[in-house]
């Protein structure tokens, strides 16, 4: 071997050491701008489909702070009545770090305290409305783990309501953003998240308490819709947001960030430059009639939900749509049986896959 072809060969390997897009940490659509701009951990994703634009060190476990009240509000949202009161009990109260400073006796409905939990960081209000869903913090830990399986995040574990620091709670960014693309698209987290200013009882004191919301970005990014900002020496600066524009709703996490707002800003902005949402396959169309065994009967198969996802210009002109179903049906297969599946590829890269069910 040649000394020059021994010298390629070392830069070559040099660079791959140096480029983190040569890493398998990510499976992204594009390039993220800037990468390591003081962060260790990011992901920007579409939120209905949950499609993965771009990142970094996605799969990497993280401290993720308060922004674990993401996965909080909305197991709260879905599993309690918001208009419920509330009496605080003295054992949530004097929680350290982040409060509203809950009073021992006063009085608030479940929706205030979310309030308190999302827009201040509330501790406090963390630890009351896991003592009030589940009975303890440690089976509201439960409760949330058992979500967040639900929703798809496997790789984390969570033991606490609020984030404080814990060896074993912890996530990654692609869990965290599959919890929050899950938790955005229910209407009630999405108002409350977005909420900039509001005006919650104070009952002790026969008065009110004004909450602003600590995320920046509301103000200061084009279409923002939330989510959550986080801290604590461990898990360093960590922001979690949201911003739509012209139906596209997407959802960035960037962990371990100094610059956590800039960079939030700059790789929604890369995002929106490059994607828009297409329709691919709408869901009111039947895909195809497929024989029924031992008759002459022909079985309709659909999909639940219209596949529209984010593509780039270059995706649009190399989509391929795929579907895999048997070349005949079991007589007596009833209705909304799973049947097949629908698959997207994009230059031979496999993007999302969709159920396909029965019509019979």
């Amino acid at each position: 071997m040649s000394k020059f072809i021994r010298f390629l060969i070392a830069v070559l390997a040099f660079v791959c050491l140096l480029d983190p897009f040569f890493t398998k940490n990510t499976n992204a659509a594009f390039a993220v701008k800037d990468f390591n701009a003081g962060t260790s951990s990011e992901i920007v994703m579409e939120a209905s489909s949950k499609r993965v634009l771009a990142g970094s060190n996605i799969h990497e476990k993280k401290y993720m702070a308060s922004t674990t009240k993401i996965l909080t509000a909305i197991v709260i949202i879905e599993n309690c009545d918001l208009d419920e009161i509330i009496t605080v009990g003295a054992k949530t109260v004097g929680v350290e770090g982040s409060s509203i400073y809950l009073e021992t006796g006063e009085k608030l409905s479940v929706r205030d305290l979310l309030y308190g939990l999302m827009l201040r960081s509330g501790n406090d209000c963390a630890e009351t409305l896991a003592v009030h869903c589940s009975g303890s913090i440690d089976k509201f830990a439960t409760l949330m783990n058992e979500t967040a399986h639900k929703i798809g995040a496997t790789e984390s574990n969570f033991v606490n309501p609020h984030g404080l620091h814990n060896d074993n709670h912890y996530t990654t960014a692609y869990d965290l953003g599959l919890i929050s693309c899950y938790a955005i698209q229910n209407p009630t987290f999405k108002e409350i998240v977005s909420t900039q200013k509001i005006k919650i009882p104070f009952s002790t004191h026969g008065t009110e308490r004004l909450l602003i919301n600590k995320n920046k970005m509301l103000k200061e990014f084009q279409g923002s819709t939330g989510i959550k900002t986080g801290f604590t020496k461990k898990a360093g600066r960590c922001l979690v947001s949201s911003a739509e524009r012209n139906g596209m709703e997407i959802v960035s996490v960037v962990l371990n960030c100094g610059p956590m707002f800039e960079r939030s800003k700059s790789i929604l902005q890369d995002a929106f430059d490059t994607f828009d949402m297409h329709e691919l396959v709408k869901s009111e169309n039947i895909i195809d009639f497929i024989p029924v065994e031992n008759s002459d009967d022909l079985c309709g198969v659909y999909i639940k939900k219209d596949i529209v996802l984010p593509l780039n210009k270059s995706e649009t002109e190399n989509v391929k749509i795929v579907y895999e179903l048997p070349e005949i049906i079991k007589n007596g297969t009833i209705k909304d049986t799973e049947i097949g599946f629908v698959k997207i590829y994009c230059q031979n890269n496999l993007i999302f896959t969709e159920k396909i069910y029965t019509i019979v």
